[in-house]
Parts: C-alpha cells; sequence; structure tokens
C-alpha cells in the first residue's frame, strides 16, 4: 500500500468527500492558503474553488451558529479551527444545540456538523494555544470526538465524519501532521468506537491517545530492552471509547498505564481507568498508572515545554512503575515533534 503523511491523507479524504457529496463544503480561517491549514485544505481549494472552500473572519461563535443552520438544512459542514483552543467559543452551539439535537427535537436526520481542531505542543503554542480538550467535548452525549493518531486513521474518520448523521469533533495534533503511513487510496471509512492494537504485548497495557500513541510505541521498544512486553492501544475514538478492547487487554496483562496529551483530573485517562476500575477490578495486579503533563497550564518556552508533556521515556518509567521494577537506568529518546517549526 502507498504510503501518505498524515496532512496528505486528511486532504485526500476531504477531496474524495467533497466529489461524492456537493453538500459537503469546509471552512475556517486561512483554509484557502497557500499552505491551509497545515496542508490539508489547500488541494480542496485548487478543486473546488471558494464557494466551497470558505475562508472565515475570527468568530468561531458566529460561524458555528451558522455551520449548524447549514447541517440543519442538510448540508454537510467540514469545520477547521487552526487551533482547537478556540473551539471553546463555539460551545454553545456544539453542545447546547448540535450534541442534542436529536433528544430535544425528534430530528432522526440529525445535523451532521463536522469540526477540525488542531492541538499540541511546539513552537511555544503556551497555554492557550496548545490544550487538548477530548475530554472537555468527550463529556457530552450525542457527540462523538475522535482523536487519530494514524494517517489511515486521520482518513477514515473523516470519511466516517462526513458520512454519518452526527455532530463530531477530531482533534489533530500538530506533531503528527508530516507523519507519513500506509492509506488506501479508496475512500475507506474508519467507523468510530473501534479501537486498534498498536502493538501486541503481554505484560503491560498501554492506553494511548492521539501522539501517545507513537510515544507509547516507542516506550515499547525501550521497555523490550529490559525484557518487558508492552501492548499499545490506540483508542481512535474518545467517544464512543473502545471499552471492550481496554479490558480484554488488561485482564491478560493485570497491569494498566493510560498516557493522555491532557491533564489527569476529570480527564480521558481517568475515563479509562473507571472502565476498568468498574468492570474488571479483579485483573489489576497493581494500581493503574497516569501519564499526562503536570496539572498546570502549558509553558511557551522550548526547555519547559520539553518539561512539561509526556514522551516515550515517562511512559516506559510508567510501566515500570505498575510492573514493581527498576526504572533508574533509561536512554532518552527524541521527541516526535522534535523537527516542528511553525504553526503554518
Amino acid at each position: 500500500m502507498r504510503e501518505l503523511t498524515y496532512a496528505q491523507a486528511i486532504s485526500e479524504a476531504t477531496v474524495q468527500c467533497m466529489a461524492a457529496d456537493p453538500s459537503v463544503f469546509v471552512a475556517g480561517q486561512n483554509v484557502d492558503d497557500e499552505k491551509g491549514t497545515h496542508g490539508t485544505t489547500r488541494e480542496a481549494f485548487e478543486a473546488f474553488g471558494p464557494s466551497r472552500v470558505i475562508d472565515v473572519p475570527n468568530a468561531e461563535n458566529a460561524f458555528a451558529g451558522i455551520a449548524l443552520g447549514t447541517a440543519a438544512a442538510g448540508m454537510r459542514p467540514l469545520v477547521v479551527h487552526t487551533r482547537a483552543d478556540f473551539m471553546l467559543l463555539a460551545m454553545d452551539s456544539v453542545i447546547n444545540l448540535a450534541s442534542k439535537w436529536r433528544y430535544v427535537y425528534g430530528d432522526p436526520a440529525g445535523v451532521p456538523l463536522v469540526m477540525r481542531g488542531v492541538v499540541g505542543r511546539g513552537w511555544g503554542q503556551g497555554a492557550t494555544h496548545s490544550q487538548s480538550l477530548q475530554s472537555v467535548f468527550g463529556h457530552f452525549p450525542g457527540l462523538r470526538v475522535a482523536t487519530p493518531a494514524t494517517p489511515a486513521d486521520a482518513k477514515g474518520l473523516i470519511i466516517s465524519a462526513l458520512q454519518g448523521r452526527d455532530p463530531v469533533v477530531l482533534l489533530e495534533n500538530r506533531g503528527l501532521y508530516s507523519l507519513k503511513g500506509e492509506v488506501p487510496e479508496e475512500a475507506v471509512p474508519v467507523p468510530f468506537g473501534r479501537g486498534r492494537v498498536a502493538r501486541r504485548g503481554d505484560d503491560v497495557t498501554i492506553v494511548a491517545a492521539s501522539l501517545m500513541a507513537h510515544e507509547a510505541e516507542r516506550a515499547a521498544d525501550l521497555l523490550a530492552d529490559v525484557g518487558v512486553s508492552a501492548e499499545v492501544l490506540d483508542p481512535r475514538s474518545v467517544r464512543p471509547l473502545d471499552g471492550g478492547l481496554i479490558m480484554s487487554s488488561v485482564a491478560r496483562t493485570g497491569h494498566l498505564v493510560v498516557a493522555d496529551t491532557s491533564w489527569a483530573p476529570f480527564g480521558f485517562s481517568a475515563e479509562v481507568a473507571a472502565i476498568v476500575a468498574e468492570n474488571v477490578p479483579g485483573a489489576l495486579r497493581s494500581p493503574v498508572v497516569r501519564v499526562t503533563p503536570p496539572d498546570c497550564p502549558a509553558p511557551v518556552s522550548f526547555p519547559l515545554e520539553e518539561a512539561f508533556h509526556p514522551d516515550a521515556e515517562r511512559i516506559a518509567r510508567a510501566c515500570l512503575t505498575a510492573l514493581r521494577l527498576d526504572a533508574s537506568e533509561f536512554r532518552t529518546p527524541r521527541p516526535i515533534t522534535a523537527g516542528f517549526s511553525g504553526p503554518f
């Protein structure tokens, strides 16, 4: 199978969906730019022009209402936020209307509003430009929320979103856009609620979302050097979450480490721990260990940013803690995002 970057996979999915369905349109800040949202929207602009790839002003709340209205009227908006932090300005339309549309109005058609948001570290993004909001959006019934980690999943989940009838939030870590992987040429949907076994293992289960799935695989390499076999699970979607996959793995390994790009309190890592504690508590042979950023806003300076965000070494050390093994010596791998040089 041919390889594409994560950004190319998103671009291809967008173009294929727009070609197949004239009701699909793209809107967002700078989506018509030469490097439109990390290169994911320019191809669509060149193919379909400004009538279907629409540059919008900094008015997230207003345009969320417009997009919701078009979705209710039969269109399929794909709204792109170059920084997911500012999706918070659109929360009223997304949470109080889109997520509750079927329940409140009894409308089986729903409102297929799809929102992409860029999250994550890099280039001093700091406290208000790097937050991972999966637990915020995942809290509300009626929304589908996903954190694709691979190019194939980035393509497949967009296709599922643009073919479905539910409001969807897709969170893309900026450190993944240059990542290459095998991607099918066809428009193959990836279903929500079905996780992926990124690596098989027997001694400890690592559940890792978004960028952390790759850091977890690198942690598994570190652990293999000391004779530990780690199983890495990529949930793909946060809501719905593939609890069955997680429980079956923990029932076999007896140990659970959860790695997330967002904070521990009330977050994705807490939900994974709760699923295991409520359903297979007897399987755990040690307490759950969570690997997350410190409970404070993100710093701007590069050295502090390096210390703030979790990496493969921290995940590996957490696994050894869960297994009650010595974690005193580890080689330090290079962070995946070390080559990132700017937001566009």
